[in-house]
């Protein structure tokens, strides 16, 4: 293949592929538009797709019509439009680097206008040429976009010098490669071998390469660039195989006995070979691309990352703005965001999508049901079924963690009013179990001043006088708690009514340390066991006896307890007759009761009775810090 032969197929495959990316990247544009209800497409982008098609469109046509034609001449109309095409995209970057700079100013603005009258100017020329000499191009306009694209490149740097370097590299080298295509084209030098022609004819694919993989690097990768290294590989594979397989064999073949039955053997396992292979190397063209162009994620390790940080939420919406932040970030999508849906998740796909957006529907166990939305996705990236797999493992990962945050917060308000509940039940039964208490003590009493209204009379106005000061006493404490001062004082206040009764039968004893009565118990914890002292204790005694009161703090696995012991020195009594003698309701065990909800199992009640020596009732709570 002589130099000249290798030039035009360098030209028919470098037009064609042209064609192929500019088309691609209209499609592009027109698919993701801002938005779908009007034209409201990127200008520039659609500007350069349109022009690069143009131009690689006219001059495919004119390299076939030189072959196919019948005098090999190409129209010099077709020559001028394609070669206008080529003069207007120097102009459209110039215009894309003035638009995208962080700090346009009116003479980066001057600029564009000037470029865009330069590219007016060169299509004029080339016009021009058409009308009057039926030739094109005309070497006055490529000479004007030589010059006026080095002059462009110059001034963008001067203007645009704050712009950061990543986002100068498309249009600098765009620039300077029009520049020298359009040298090379004025100068007649095109034709002559294989790198003239790939510099000065192919110009616009690097522009076109440049945007599709700043812009729509996912949708050129998927859509042009594994089928375009898959093609490159198999023709490389199957190059291989006829030069070092099947051309020595053949060589071989002709120097001994032809034998063509083996020759076609030979062609057709290679292939068989080449069809064999082609899978591994389409396998290796997309891991290619997928982790070294495009550097997706590992979908693998992405699932564990969501597994983990959701796990480290403690509510609904930490782990669906969890989740819609990893997956925005491995999808590289501009927008996420999740909302309630009516639906039942359950009967709806898991991932419904297209090439903007994508819904994913959490299938959590009840009501509400969420969706997650990842919109506008970047590059023109396509969902792939690895990534459609991993949305619907992200999207049970989190259903299940959104159910197992429901089923723990239900848990906690079950037994957050499980303790309502019981705490107003106790309040309930200590409010019932004080209104007992009241009455009784009274009814105690008005019997007493009844026995001494027959008794003695002489004493009952001023043991009712007592029993008046006594009743403003129990009746002025209405909490359940008061002092244990307090309670040593109202026992003493119903002892000197008793003692009204008794007169010398009955004695008293106190002994509770001072520092020790400004300690809180409950509410007439004291009284019914005094009252049984001297009930089931003094009045059956012949001779009468003494009613014992002492308190001490005792210590006891690093806490501290108030013991209280009321003891009567009567002739004794079995403890099951006080269970049995009607007073279990209102005496002993409210005192049972009221301590098992005040302490719990921490408090203590117990009473001993020995024949001869008396009886004993004994309280033992907890002492609090605060006390």
């Amino acid at each position: 293949m002589n130099s000249l032969n290798t030039a035009s197929l360098v030209n028919l495959l470098g037009f064609t592929v042209g064609v192929a990316l500019y088309a691609l990247l209209l499609v592009m544009v027109v698919r993701h538009r801002r938005t779908r209800e009007n034209f409201s497409f990127d200008f520039r982008l659609l500007a350069t797709a349109i022009l690069g098609l143009l131009w690689n469109a006219g001059e495919l046509v004119a390299v076939v019509l030189k072959d196919f034609a019948a005098n090999g001449q190409v129209s010099p109309a077709l020559l001028a439009v394609s070669y206008s095409a080529l003069g207007f995209l120097p102009s459209v970057v110039v215009h894309s680097a003035w638009k995208n700079s962080e700090n346009a100013n009116n003479k980066a603005r001057w600029l564009t206008l000037a470029a865009y009258g330069l590219s007016l100017l060169a299509t004029f020329f080339h016009f021009q040429s058409v009308v009057f000499d039926n030739i094109a191009p005309s070497d006055a306009a490529l000479l004007i976009l030589t010059g006026g694209s080095l002059a462009l490149l110059a001034g963008l740097l001067v203007f645009n010098n704050r712009q950061k370097l990543e986002n100068k590299r498309v249009w600098i080298a765009a620039l300077l490669i029009f520049a020298v295509s359009a040298l090379h084209l004025s100068s007649h030098t095109e034709g002559t071998s294989w790198l003239v022609e790939l510099v000065a004819h192919q110009s616009s694919l690097p522009l076109v390469l440049a945007i599709l993989l700043q812009d729509y690097r996912f949708a050129f990768a998927d859509l042009f660039l594994k089928r375009a290294l898959s093609l490159v590989l198999v023709t490389t594979a199957a190059f291989g195989l006829y030069v070092f397989v099947a051309a020595p064999l053949l060589h071989y073949h002709e120097t001994h006995d032809r034998n063509d039955t083996q020759a076609i053997a030979v062609i057709l396992t290679l292939w068989v070979t080449t069809a064999l292979i082609y899978p591994k190397l389409h396998e290796f063209a997309v891991w290619l691309v997928d982790k070294i162009i495009l550097r997706r994620a590992d979908y693998q390790h992405l699932r564990l990352e969501i597994s983990k940080t959701i796990e480290r939420q403690n509510s609904i919406a930490a782990v669906l703005d969890e989740t819609c932040r990893q997956l925005a970030a491995a999808l590289t999508t501009r927008e996420s965001n999740w909302n309630e849906i009516a639906a039942n998740a359950k009967n709806l796909p898991s991932v419904v999508f297209d090439s903007r957006r994508a819904e994913i529907f959490v299938p959590v166990a009840e009501s509400p049901f969420y969706a997650i939305h990842l919109n506008d996705f970047s590059g023109g990236r396509r969902l792939l079924s690895d990534e459609i797999a991993m949305l619907e493992a992200a999207a049970l990962l989190t259903a299940r963690r959104v159910d197992a945050l429901r089923v723990t917060g239900e848990r906690f308000e079950q037994k957050i009013r499980e303790q309502e509940f019981s705490k107003l039940a106790t309040e309930a039964e200590l409010r019932a179990l004080r209104a007992q208490i009241n009455p009784h003590f009274l009814f105690n009493a008005l019997t007493t001043i009844g026995y001494l209204i027959n008794a003695a009379p002489d004493k009952a106005l001023a043991t009712l006088l007592k029993l008046t000061t006594l009743l403003r006493r129990v009746l002025k404490s209405s909490g359940e708690f008061s002092t244990l001062g307090d309670e040593i004082e109202l026992v003493e206040s119903y002892l000197e009514i008793e003692r009204a009764r008794f007169e010398e039968r009955l004695k008293v004893e106190i002994d509770v340390p001072h520092d020790l009565r400004n300690l809180r118990v409950p509410t007439l914890i004291l009284q019914p066991l005094v009252e049984n002292a001297v009930k089931h204790g003094i009045s059956k005694a012949k001779f009468g006896g003494t009613v014992k009161i002492f308190a001490k703090l005792e210590n006891e696995a690093d806490k501290v307890f108030l013991s209280i012991n009321v003891h009567d020195s009567g002739a004794g009594a079995n403890v099951d007759e006080f269970r049995r003698n009607g007073q279990e309701g209102v005496g002993l065990h409210n005192i049972e009761q009221r301590l098992l909800s005040y302490y719990g199992n921490s408090a203590a009640f117990e009473i001993r009775s020995e024949t001869g020596k008396g009886t004993t009732a004994k309280i033992r709570f907890p002492v609090s810090d605060a006390d």
